[in-house]
């Protein structure tokens, strides 16, 4: 991997100063009319500072591109990927100093001045990420009295110490003896065994949780403990008392009774009979072997590859395996090593969905439909087509395959929301092969419409995975469990069945009044795979006029004029992930680029392209352009799980303002005209 160029990394004192540069935002930066800050130039002026923007963001994106066609930027999350990644190899016994003192250097570069770690941006401190970042830093070697280590185990017990930490945390503790098995909520393989129509089947949780509990009923079933290289009592309140005892929730609730399923899970634990467990465990295994792709990752995510790795390393497969050493050299590939010789591990890699995004924004900022560098991003896109079915046939059997994933190499899980926006960006390109575009947007658009759910929405991954049962269950404190429809992934569906002509299909108008039932009081809508209100509103509003609503509805007007009241006093717009929990944060936060410009594509789209708020935001897009082309952008735009996974994706800061700024410049496509 080669090291990042952007430097949005920021050290202690960029993010306390960009925590009260939030703070402002939230206090004065926004406009109840819209109006205030600088004036933008006239019209004359302003439509030839957009002109310039995009082409330098154009020309800024054209060098970037893969010569096969593709574009990734950095994906960023927070250090727990880099303190794991040291576990995992701890736990291996592959823990290297080269590879520790490059993770080293990136944590500490993390930390804030109060001792903690934040999951995004000029967030608050976290305490998960600060337990998992100072064990990570104690096996580099920093001793626990220096100053940056005493800070955060002292900031680590006033928060509660580590029995207020994660699940998720405390399994990687016990890993090591440093928490007890016994204290953790209990997994069974023989969950393997219930059948799909049954309450609580792996298939009733979203693919991403699917894929990290069943390596980790085998951990839990196996319950290992590595020698510890130190104790932790620093960062216990009561060393002697590490699990205080908690009263259970009251039986009547669904917190209590899964708290007691759990006792008695616990109690099943000791008596199993080891020919059942031993059968369970053998099909977790070949589970986790069967979703094993081609580049050796499970998902193209970290965690379910860490867990799979561990689990079958656990059942007796050594590191010479062929299964083990594919899945150690993807983990590998996560790697992103930065000029400074730190390192940073991504969750993810997101070369489909940036590739599909990079091509919209060109496409929509006047390069020529035939451009080499779109044609080359097509004939890409084209060859990772998925053809085999995956798991998402559990719920739609028989349902013909033809979707894309987000990642390198996920065949087991296209997602329907990279598969709609690819289908987008194949229309604006006038690719020499015709007929073979032709047939892989048939097979998308029947997949996509074939995974609605039964509402009329889409979800991300899988039709109807709506259970409420699994975010109930005392494992899953680690963020959103389930994959119910979304009104950012039905819009683009919507959107992109409109320019396939299918805008009066049934299905497509079911979609269409399931937005419209959404919309926020407020006039906005939430976004469930970004930050937030901005970002849902930005998608909704043009796959509605995409689809036929006259700029006039009066949901449109609604979000109009949400969007104008909470335009920032520079003319930009942002709005701080804390708005996943806090109402008083909606539509509130710095101005971020790839924000400013969902809002604008959501106002272009309405009509409003000569209002005063666009050509405020138009010109806040200008003016904070870097000479580069791109823009400063370090708050975290993107969402994994709403409020507990954030993701900094370090390509939206170009691909999205450089499609606002085109629109701006050459009107809103249409599918007539992307035709």
């Amino acid at each position: 991997m080669t090291a990042t160029t952007d430097g949005s990394a920021g050290a202690v004192g960029p993010r306390a100063a960009a925590a009260s540069t939030t703070n402002e935002s939230r206090r004065g930066g926004a406009a109840a009319s819209g109006t205030g800050g600088s004036a933008p130039p006239d019209a004359s002026g302003l439509d030839e500072a957009a002109a310039r923007a995009a082409e330098r963001a154009a020309g800024h994106l054209l060098a970037r591109q893969d010569p096969e066609g593709w574009w990734k930027g950095d994906l960023e999350t927070n250090v727990t990927m880099d303190a794991e990644d040291l576990l995992l190899r701890q736990f291996l016994g592959i823990l290297d100093a080269d590879t520790t003192h490059a993770a080293a250097l990136h944590i500490r570069r993390e930390q804030r001045e109060d001792g903690a770690w934040t999951t995004f941006y000029g967030g608050p401190g976290d305490l998960s990420a600060t337990v998992e970042a100072y064990v990570a830093l104690r096996l580099a070697g920093d001793p626990p009295e220096a100053p940056h280590m005493a800070r955060a185990s002292a900031w680590v017990r006033a928060a509660g110490g580590i029995a207020s930490a994660r699940v998720f945390t405390r399994i990687w503790l016990a890993l090591f003896g440093w928490w007890r098995w016994e204290d953790l909520p209990e997994l069974p393989p023989e969950l393997l065994f219930l059948p799909k129509w049954f309450p609580l089947n792996i298939y009733d949780f979203g693919c991403w949780a699917r894929q990290t509990i069943v390596p980790l009923t085998v951990v839990s079933a196996k319950r290992p403990v590595r020698p510890a290289p130190f104790p932790l009592d620093e960062l216990h309140t009561d060393p002697d008392l590490p699990a205080p005892p908690r009263p259970l929730a009251p039986a009547t609730g669904w917190d209590g009774l899964f708290q007691r399923l759990d006792k008695a899970l616990h109690v099943y634990h000791r008596v199993a009979p080891r020919a059942l467990r031993r059968t369970a465990m053998n099909q977790a295994a070949r589970w986790i072997i069967e979703r094993q792709e081609n580049d050796g990752c499970w998902g193209g995510i970290q965690p379910p590859a860490v867990y799979s790795v561990i689990a079958l390393h656990l059942l007796g497969y050594d590191l010479q395996h062929p299964v083990m050493r594919a899945g150690l050299a993807s983990l590998d590939r996560f790697a992103v090593w930065r000029e400074d010789g730190s390192r940073m591990i991504e969750a993810c890699q997101s070369p489909v969905w940036d590739t599909c995004l990079a091509t919209i924004a060109l496409a929509d900022a006047g390069l020529e439909p035939d451009h080499p560098a779109l044609v080359k991003a097509v004939d890409w896109m084209l060859d990772e087509e998925i053809t085999r079915t995956g798991d998402w046939a559990v719920r739609r059997p028989g349902l013909p395959p033809g979707g894309w994933a987000f990642e390198f190499h996920n065949d087991n899980y296209p997602d329907i929301d990279d598969t709609a926006e690819v289908l987008l960006a194949f229309r604006r390109v006038r690719h020499p092969d015709p007929a073979r575009l032709e047939a892989a947007v048939a097979r998308g658009a029947r997949w996509t419409l074939g995974m609605q759910s039964r509402g009329g929405a889409w979800g991300a991954f899988d039709a109807d995975n709506t259970s409420a049962l699994p975010n109930k269950l005392p494992f899953c404190d680690f963020g959103e469990v389930i994959d119910p429809p979304s009104a950012d992934v039905t819009a683009h569906v919507v959107e992109m069945l409109a320019f396939e002509g299918l805008a009066e299909d049934p299905r497509t108008r079911r979609g269409v009044e399931w937005l419209l039932a959404a919309q926020e009081p407020n006039g906005a809508w939430f976004g469930r795979w970004g930050v937030n209100h901005v970002y849902g509103t930005g998608s909704v509003v043009p796959a509605l006029t995409a689809a036929g609503l006259p700029v006039s509805h009066p949901a449109i007007r609604r979000s109009v004029r949400w969007l104008g009241s909470v335009q920032n006093e520079d003319g930009g717009w942002g709005e701080d992930l804390r708005s996943y929990h806090d109402e008083e944060w909606v539509g509130r936060g710095a101005s971020t680029a790839s924000q400013t410009a969902w809002a604008l594509l959501a106002l272009l789209a309405a009509g409003e392209r000569d209002s005063e708020p666009v050509r405020r935001g138009v010109a806040w897009l200008a003016e904070t352009q870097r000479e580069d082309g791109t823009w400063d952008e370090p708050y975290f735009t993107g969402t994994g799980f709403p409020w507990d996974f954030s993701i900094n994706y370090h390509l939206y800061r170009l691909v999205f303002p450089l499609t606002a700024l085109g629109r701006y410049v050459h009107g809103e496509p249409s599918p007539g005209k992307a035709r």
